[in-house]
């Protein structure tokens, strides 16, 4: 772990306790034998945005299983906090946007501290869900990520007015989530429905996972590819 402390004259501030995780990806997924290595900055004492969750792993897991469907793509994470799924999307060769919260500065330059440890070339932008702030207008996605961006109800149609305005600005996208089913699936499904979109594919998140990475992990983890309904949106 590392601390940092202010400097000159007074009291010193409080350490900010941080650790870096590595994941592997490709052949093992180990230390001794992998393809890919990505290092995530995480600060043990914040919330949500500066955590690796394990909906976060399973989503990377999967952008990397499907690396020649994303190689070339225009990939835009939102929510993406520690942002492990898009930049595992970033090093197999997608053109990648981190997002987060606007008006949180701390996740943002984490992300930013996060690609430069990976030296990720990435672009990393403030979008906060249910804002249509200029940001969001240029932003074109093949690909859309979120991983346990359903976890707070109160905000799933903010998310999901979001994700749709991106769809349809973005012909032919796809939203990919992964998500713990104490959102509960039958309100994701009515929303799907309440802002014309469709599900392409469900998947049981351990499904794909490898062994040595599921057993440090725990829940019902689901994955979805949502797409516009085109029915409903001649």
């Amino acid at each position: 772990m590392e601390g940092a402390s202010s400097g000159g004259r007074g009291a010193a501030a409080p350490a900010r306790m941080t650790t870096v995780s590595r994941h592997y990806f490709g052949g093992g997924a180990s230390e001794r034998d992998h393809d890919l290595r990505v290092d995530i900055i995480e600060n043990i004492e914040e919330d949500y945005g500066m955590f690796v969750w394990p909906c976060s792993i399973i989503l990377a897991e999967y952008v990397w299983q499907q690396r020649s469907r994303f190689s070339g793509s225009r990939v835009v994470e939102l929510g993406a906090g520690t942002s492990l799924p898009g930049l595992v999307a970033s090093k197999v060769g997608a053109d990648v946007t981190l997002t987060d919260i606007a008006h949180n500065t701390q996740v943002l330059n984490n992300i930013r501290r996060i690609c430069d440890l990976n030296n990720a070339s990435c672009t990393v932008s403030g979008l906060t869900w249910g804002d249509w702030d200029e940001p969001i207008f240029d932003l074109h996605p093949d690909i859309i990520l979120g991983a346990d961006v359903l976890y707070d109800s109160a905000n799933f149609d903010d998310l999901f007015a979001t994700v749709t305005f991106l769809l349809e600005n973005s012909p032919g996208a796809v939203f990919i989530t992964t998500y713990h089913n104490r959102s509960g699936h039958h309100l994701i499904e009515f929303l799907m429905v309440k802002w014309g979109l469709k599900c392409l594919k469900l998947l049981d998140g351990f499904s794909f996972l490898l062994s040595c990475k599921a057993a440090s992990l725990q829940g019902n983890i689901q994955l979805v590819e949502i797409a516009l309904d085109k029915e409903k949106h001649k």
